[in-house]
């Protein structure tokens, strides 16, 4: 099936447990691609995958989330099966933020929620009523007297990237570039990084070759301190859940300096009344056991977005018509037998019976 809709188009493929279109969004480079599971007409929910990862992050945990919802997970520039930028162009921060705004405007979203893994987070207050964070904090603060050095190292690694672009890329075999990927990605349980690589890897002869962008590697260069960090979370309207693996990110963020900015960010979630847990596992839990985190996440969605207060007042809409309903007939059933003949109402009530 193909349906077309201000660039963005859908091919649809039927597996075991549900219907999954593939996306395709149109970009002035080529295109964003991504997966889309649920109703045409369910809430909206992006998934945003975490750095180096695609869109089949969320291959396993999606089945288990309310079916209501309409998930479209996208895999952002230069990652699974989106185009790569152009030559010349580094990977940044702010730049994912305006292919997620093209994606949406594509899918003429005006109000969604966001789940995102590692790197997801929201810069459009307006427009999203939930976010659910993966183990991430949202924001990545660097310390200001970083900054510098944090840009020239960036810039550098842009320049010796550029001078090796005419050597070919390494040709694996599959079973070595699962082993790769794991090696590089302790998280990752073999079914995991299976999963990620059938949209990672690209068919070469002799072999695969990642289809990853390397300039994802590199250094982002567009960074932000902490007091940055601490007033972009202050503009935050929507409802937010933090969902912490025991062994994920808090370990990353090993050193006291960004055991700082974590316990800064966290409180500052707290303090605004938004949810913050924490569930065994590690960085790719989702992923790799999303039993665990599912029911959660399920909750969280049910009570806090626009679609679970649209789905209170269909609930309430539907009950106060049975009663109408129930009421009207009554009424018919009293004005048409006397108040001795009590058959006509027995027999109307006869449904209603359990």
């Amino acid at each position: 099936m193909m349906q077309a809709l201000k660039g963005v188009r859908h091919v649809t493929s039927s597996t075991m447990k549900q219907t999954v279109s593939e996306l395709s969004v149109a970009v002035p480079w080529g295109e964003i691609r991504g997966k889309v599971w649920g109703p045409d007409h369910g809430h909206p929910v992006l998934c945003l995958h975490g750095w180096a990862d695609n869109c089949g992050t969320f291959n396993t945990l999606v089945p288990l989330l309310p079916k209501e919802c309409r998930y479209v997970a996208m895999d952002l520039a230069g990652h699974g099966r989106s185009s790569h930028r152009p030559p010349g162009v580094l990977h940044a921060f702010p730049s994912y933020v305006m292919d997620v705004r093209r994606v949406v405007d594509a899918l003429q979203w005006s109000k969604f929620s966001i789940i995102g893994h590692s790197m997801g987070d929201a810069l459009y207050p307006e427009m999203v009523d939930a976010v659910v964070l993966l183990d991430t904090y949202g924001f990545l603060p660097t310390d200001q007297k970083e900054m510098v050095k944090v840009m020239r190292q960036g810039f550098e690694e842009m320049l010796l990237f550029e001078k090796s672009m005419e050597e070919k890329k390494r040709v694996y075999t599959y079973e070595k570039a699962v082993e790769r990927l794991m090696s590089v990605n302790q998280s990752l349980s073999e079914r995991s990084a299976k999963i990620l690589l059938e949209r990672g890897l690209l068919q070469v002869e002799g072999g695969v070759v990642f289809s990853r962008d390397f300039r994802v590697n590199l250094k982002n260069i567009a960074r932000i301190n902490l007091e940055q960090s601490l007033e972009l979370h202050s503009r935050i309207t929507a409802s937010v859940l933090v969902v912490l693996a025991e062994s994920g990110f808090e370990k990353i963020f090993a050193e006291d300096e960004q055991k700082k900015f974590a316990s800064a960010l966290l409180q500052a979630y707290r303090d605004k009344n938004h949810a913050v847990v924490t569930v065994p596992g590690d960085h790719h839990i989702h992923l790799n056991k999303p039993d665990i985190v599912a029911p959660v996440v399920s909750d969280f969605l049910q009570t806090k977005t626009s679609y679970s207060s649209s789905h209170v007042t269909l609930t309430l809409l539907l009950i106060l018509s049975l009663y109408c309903t129930i009421y009207t007939g009554l009424t018919l059933v009293l004005k048409t037998h006397s108040a001795g003949r009590l058959s006509g109402l027995m027999n109307y009530l006869k449904p209603f019976k359990r």
